[in-house]
């Protein structure tokens, strides 16, 4: 296509005149959304402007969501932005206790690591996003540096050098704590599920948001532990006047909250709401179990404090990992168990004794480098465009009564449909076109959420999830109507 020439004004920088022009080839439907843009030499050609002009144009369009470059390929226009969905409603009172019961978590392992399902279940990072050579390179050094030590066994407590790197990054979550305060683990979950082991016995009932990570309900399942599902808003975290209600009535033994950016939800906690928290706890008595895996996948601002940061009494339990920033593959996690570290350390020996030396010595090496905070400012970004870019696939082919979350960190969507609607029935149905989702009913034992779902947004978005985000629509739309059978 060409583009007609255009005066040049005194009132507009050059480019800003380049991109209005564009614009309003867009908005009249001249330029259709998918639609190639002249490529930056021709319309330098077209317009007599420069090269550096017609950049600065498309740069603009693109920071305004009207056009988007593929590798290769060119400029395109994107599709238009379509207004945000409905968030969820704070999530209601269950009816009792919930004995946990072995979920679909297995199952939904499985298809994560069949490469030929696009993994929309499974919340996990693209590897595309992970600095992987620079992780292979470093520990190729730690190996052969540490030749002897490598192969030796750690204390259970771990390696000095990663736990003095964990203290200092434990400063941006106004937490200040000794490296003799911190336990290394085999990633978050060894951690969580070691706390649990120290601060309950079977039987005890531990108090969770509603909907909760599947993972930790696996664990209250393995310790024959009960769950008090909590009513949890997507942005505001637990309602604390409910547990207030259960605390007074002693009905509970520990919580097991994830406060930053929580899984499914994504909800985080005000800093107001977390002291709260923390006074609650000291004048009942309760530990808290704080699950801190995505406090560094912040999109705006400043990185989130722990409620760690407000505990004086070493009642919190801080348990997160690099599983979801750095690696999954290299399981390094830890703890910082407060007044339970001695219970923490001699539990530790007793599972497996010490997390691998060569992991530890690598992501201290990583972290010590001082390309930590860099890969994160680029991880963020990335997360926060993908989810932005899965909300709108949502709005575009979903059901318009579809409700979403809106989180501010993190990298995983859940999703509210009429109440007709069975997330196990689209899961069945989703598999067989090699699509994976995680069903509601794995985020709550007492088996709410089956018209719920929650999305992976942690994979770099591409053609293939587009289609399968269209092929998730179809089946939900088809479910919807009465076409597709209950199983």
């Amino acid at each position: 296509m060409k583009v007609e020439f255009i005066e040049k004004s005194q009132d507009k920088n050059l480019y800003q005149q380049v991109a209005d022009r564009l614009r309003n080839l867009i908005v009249e439907g001249t330029l259709q959304p998918g639609d190639r843009l002249p490529s930056v030499r021709k319309l330098h050609q077209q317009l007599s402007v420069s090269i550096s002009t017609v950049l600065e144009a498309y740069r603009l369009l693109e920071d305004q969501g009207l056009i988007g470059v593929r590798p290769q390929s060119g400029y395109f226009v994107k599709q238009p932005h379509l207004p945000p969905p409905e968030e969820p409603n704070q999530s209601a009172l269950p009816e009792h206790n919930a004995p946990v019961k072995v979920s679909l978590a297995y199952r939904l392992g499985a298809t994560k690591l069949d490469l030929n399902n696009i993994n929309l279940g499974a919340a996990v990072p693209g590897v595309e996003l992970l600095p992987i050579a620079a992780l292979n390179r470093l520990m190729g050094q730690v190996i052969r540096s540490h030749a002897a030590v490598a192969h030796s066994y750690s204390s259970p407590k771990g390696c000095e050098t990663l736990r003095h790197e964990v203290a200092k990054r434990l400063m941006d979550a106004g937490c200040s704590v000794n490296p003799e305060e911190i336990a290394i683990t085999n990633g978050t979950a060894e951690a969580v599920y070691l706390s649990l082991q120290v601060v309950t016995k079977p039987g005890d009932v531990v108090a969770i948001e509603s909907p909760s990570y599947y993972g930790l309900l696996e664990a209250l399942g393995a310790l024959h532990l009960k769950a008090l599902e909590l009513p949890t808003h997507p942005k505001e975290g637990i309602s604390l006047e409910h547990l207030e209600a259960v605390l007074e009535k002693n009905q509970i033994t520990a919580c097991a909250l994830v406060t930053n950016f929580s899984n499914p939800l994504g909800s985080c906690m005000s800093d107001v709401k977390k002291k709260q928290l923390m006074a609650l706890l000291n004048q009942y008595d309760v530990p808290l179990i704080e699950d801190d895996i995505y406090g560094e996948l912040y999109f705006q601002g400043t990185r989130p404090k722990a409620v760690k940061a407000f505990d004086t009494e070493g009642r919190v339990l801080y348990c997160a990992s690099v599983s979801k920033t750095l690696s999954p593959g290299l399981r390094v996690g830890w703890a910082v168990p407060g007044r339970y570290q001695m219970q923490i350390e001699q539990l530790k020996m007793t599972i497996n004794w010490a997390t691998a030396l060569p992991s530890q010595l690598t992501v201290a090496a990583f972290l010590n480098s001082g390309g930590y905070d860099r890969h994160l400012r680029h991880l963020r970004r990335a997360y926060q465009t993908q989810v932005e870019k899965m909300t709108q696939a949502i709005c575009a082919y979903f059901p318009i009564e579809t409700k979403v979350t809106r989180p501010q960190g993190g990298y995983v969507l859940w999703l509210e449909l009429p109440n007709k609607f069975d997330s196990m029935i689209l899961y069945e149905e989703a598999l067989n076109h090699k699509i994976s989702v995680a069903p509601g009913i794995m985020f709550s034992p007492s088996r709410k959420y089956r018209n719920c779902l929650r999305l992976n947004c942690g994979i770099p978005w591409t053609d293939d999830i587009d289609r399968a985000m269209q092929t998730l629509g179809y089946l939900i739309k088809q479910q919807l109507k009465g076409q597709i059978l209950s199983i």
